[in-house]
């Protein structure tokens, strides 16, 4: 199975690190938003950028639910083009 990846409907990830996600997200959405969206200690209970990413790269189901979450911001903050009918 190949994976294709479609840029037009999907943001890349590449050059973008993990702490760069997580630093994003945790301005944008902050630490409690990102708490619900994916349920992990690190970011509900005395949350920070360290302990966040130390988490993440040991564990790589939340990793791949976090840039799931960032992607989602990602694709909600381009907002496309509207079209004008006249």
């Amino acid at each position: 199975m190949s994976a294709t990846k479609n840029p037009a409907s999907r943001p890349s990830l590449d050059g973008i690190t993990l702490e760069m996600i997580v630093t994003q997200l945790s301005e944008r959405m902050g630490w409690e938003a990102m708490g619900a969206a994916v349920p992990v200690r690190c970011f509900t209970h005395d949350p920070s950028i360290k302990s966040s990413l130390k988490f993440l790269r040991r564990t790589p189901w939340a990793r791949k639910k976090v840039e799931e979450l960032y992607l989602q911001q990602a694709k909600a903050s381009i907002k496309p083009a509207a079209s004008s009918d006249g």
